[in-house]
């Protein structure tokens, strides 16, 4: 199996087709994302983030660091400019909710929830801490993706449209498809 058809082969079996939120399966919920990132003109780094910003929980679904666990499988693969905005991409939703006051009436009811779990609205003595991060405003910008990738039914690219994207930048980081 080549790491392209290894990193796509969860979204393709049992794990990808779990419900992601009240609306939509893990897959749905990828793509939905990358194509936000695409039509917002996103670099291909920041799509490919987007697409795999949840493969924490498609690789372990009971994973309570989703984000952690999926950073650091992409690291190895992709290098930071795909790996950090996920990694930060849960934190990215508490900064919203701290710096945003509409942000959080525009969440989901599975959003809302997990947001408890994950520690509440960022403290402010945090809120410069997270704005210093390589990848805050990438971060920030798959989070609103991620917030708004909850669609059902929407026509979305294949996971096939992406597998040129994923191939040039495995290149790029210098491994091997």
């Amino acid at each position: 199996m080549t790491t392209v058809e290894a990193l796509l082969a969860p979204y393709r079996g049992p794990a990808g087709n779990q419900p992601y939120d009240e609306l939509v399966t893990e897959t749905e919920h990828a793509l939905q994302c990358a194509d936000l990132a695409i039509d917002d003109g996103a670099t291909d780094a920041l799509i490919v983030a987007a697409l795999f910003h949840d493969i924490g929980h498609v690789i372990d679904p009971a994973d309570e660091h989703h984000e952690l666990t999926g950073a650091r499988y992409l690291r190895r693969r992709f290098g930071r400019d795909v790996a950090g905005p996920v990694g930060l991409h849960v934190e990215a939703k508490r900064y919203l909710v701290a710096v945003d006051p509409d942000y959080a009436g525009k969440l989901s009811v599975g959003s809302v929830a997990s947001l408890e779990l994950q520690g509440g609205p960022l403290p402010r003595h945090c809120v410069r801490s997270f704005e210093a991060a390589r990848h805050w405003a990438d971060a920030v910008a798959l989070r609103r993706w991620d917030d708004a990738a909850k669609e059902p039914g929407r026509p979305t690219r294949t996971l096939e449209d992406h597998v040129d994207r994923i191939h040039a930048m495995l290149r790029q980081a210098r491994v091997t498809p």
